[in-house]
């Protein structure tokens, strides 16, 4: 199952980098559980249930505070139910025009072939420099 998993998150970004909103949320469970990283600027409603909270509490936020918010997955690390994803996020926030590239690690879990969790880890310092928060 564990290649199947890896697969499946795999296309989650793929979609999301292809502009593919519907079908990054149709690899998600209904009743997905996401978390921003504890002191993420998006971590204020954590947890997010659902696809739909997930686009709006932290998707939509990206895009109407970012320019070029990218997430880079670098490396899809096997861990059987698990996938753990290293990245890098790159962007600018527009109300500073400060610019990232920020460490981050993302851990999903996988039930029943869709993804049924979200954990980000994330360098918050950088973060919240960039959003003028720190």
């Amino acid at each position: 199952m564990s290649k199947e998993n890896v697969a499946l998150i795999r296309g989650i970004y793929e979609a999301f980098g292809a502009g593919d909103i519907p079908g990054a949320f149709g690899r998600m469970s209904p009743g997905i559980v996401w978390n921003e990283a504890e002191n993420f600027p998006y971590a204020d409603k954590n947890p997010y249930v659902g696809p739909d909270a997930v686009g709006a509490g932290v998707f939509a936020r990206i895009g109407a505070e970012w320019d070029g918010f990218t997430p880079g997955p670098e490396e899809f690390l096997d861990a059987g139910d698990a996938v753990v994803v290293l990245c890098r996020y790159k962007g600018t926030f527009k109300a500073t025009g400060k610019s990232i590239n920020a460490q981050v690690a993302h851990v999903w879990r996988v039930e029943n072939g869709k993804a049924a969790s979200f954990q980000q880890y994330a360098d918050t310092l950088q973060v919240a420099r960039a959003c003028g928060l720190a």
